[in-house]
Order: structure tokens, then C-alpha cells, then sequence
């Protein structure tokens, strides 16, 4: 484990000297794999910049637990959220169009300054996200994901280790964690509770495959 930290932490270092502090910051949603990005980045640079996007459709749970991290860790915190009327049936009517408006859109304004963010997205997730890199570069910015080839143990081990908060919901079986009309609990990969029922079970919002700048 302490190997995984120690390259987890050293990519996080390399954006930051390669891109420099007002350029880079850590996406965080919250969940336990944003949580152990955010606690490696934060012990790599205690003021790092983080983000987060926010929707309407989010659950109240993670609304609540947001504010008490910003709030508990003193986040250097810019938070996004689309000004556009939500529809409440969008979320079934048009999952793609959904996340393109609310996830899409406010994750590009997040990044249009920056040239690296910092996610914490996995290989072993779901199928979808198999194939994702440590350093990957996409159209005019730099993604790193330092915890890309770990496993949903070592998120666990990690957070056990070191007595990091957890999303209530996770105690109540759900794995994945999205925004409240398109996420169950359960499933064979974590993923599998994301949109289930549609042409989307189990995939992508769009922020991790869409051009973002």
C-alpha cells in the first residue's frame, strides 16, 4: 500500500511542477476514490486547488456531506454548478442530454483556466473506464489519475488506514455514487448501479470522454 501512496503522490507532484499551483487542481465528487485523490493531493500540497461539480439531481446526502468536508479539511474549494432550469423528467427522458447540461458543461467552465486536473478514476470501475492512463492529455489539457490502477480494496484499505470520512450511502450498499435519479446500490462492478435500465448502465457522464477544452 504504502508503494501505491508513494506513486500516487508522486504524480501529483509531477503535475505540480510541470504545470505550477494557479494551473492544476483535483476534480472532487465526494465519493470515496475523489476523498483519497483529494487526502494524497492535499498531503502533496496542503493548499492545492480543488473543484467540485454539483447538480440539482445529487442526493441531499451528498450536498451535506460536501459541506463538512469543505468546511472539517478548509478546502481551497471553487464550486460549479449549471444555472439552468432542471427539468425533473430529464434525467429519464434524456440521461445523455442530462449529463451534458449539468456534469458536461460546468466541468468544462471548471477547467477552461487550467492546464492539468486530477481525478480519481479507476480501471477496475466498470468497463468503460479500463483502458484510462495515469497521465493522459486530451485536446488542451493534461488529465492525471494517480489511483487509476487501483482496486476498490485499496480505496478501502486506504481510507481505513487513514480514518478518512465516507459518504453515509455507502453504508447503505450503494458502490458508485452519481446523482440520485440514475444511481442504485449494488451490482457486479461498482458502475453497475450508474443508469441502469438504459443505453448508459453502467458508463460515462461525459466529463471523463468528452474534449473538455
Amino acid at each position: 500500500m504504502i508503494d501505491k501512496e508513494e506513486a500516487a503522490m508522486g504524480l501529483i507532484a509531477r503535475a505540480l511542477d510541470t504545470f505550477g499551483h494557479d494551473k492544476v487542481a483535483v476534480a472532487c465528487s465526494f465519493g470515496k476514490d475523489s476523498m483519497v485523490v483529494l487526502h494524497l493531493a492535499l498531503r502533496v500540497d496542503p493548499k492545492i486547488k480543488v473543484f467540485t461539480v454539483m447538480t440539482p439531481f445529487k442526493f441531499k446526502e451528498t450536498f451535506e456531506f460536501k459541506d463538512r468536508i469543505v468546511k472539517e479539511w478548509k478546502l481551497n474549494i471553487k464550486e460549479y454548478m449549471s444555472s439552468a432550469t432542471p427539468d425533473p423528467e430529464l434525467p429519464k427522458k434524456d440521461p445523455d442530454l442530462c449529463c451534458k447540461i449539468f456534469k458536461v458543461e460546468p466541468t468544462k467552465e471548471a477547467v477552461k483556466d487550467l492546464d492539468c486536473w486530477i481525478t480519481g478514476v479507476r480501471n477496475d470501475e466498470g468497463r468503460t473506464r479500463r483502458n484510462f492512463g495515469e497521465w493522459e492529455v486530451r485536446g488542451g489539457i493534461v488529465k492525471v489519475n494517480p489511483i487509476v490502477t487501483w482496486t476498490e480494496a485499496d480505496v478501502w484499505r486506504y481510507t481505513a488506514i487513514h480514518k478518512l470520512p465516507v459518504h453515509p450511502l455507502y453504508a447503505k450498499g450503494y458502490r458508485s455514487l452519481g446523482c440520485e435519479p440514475c444511481t442504485e446500490p449494488g451490482g457486479t462492478f461498482e458502475r453497475d448501479g450508474r443508469w441502469r435500465g438504459t443505453k448508459k448502465w453502467g458508463g460515462e457522464c461525459g466529463i471523463h470522454t468528452a474534449v473538455l477544452k
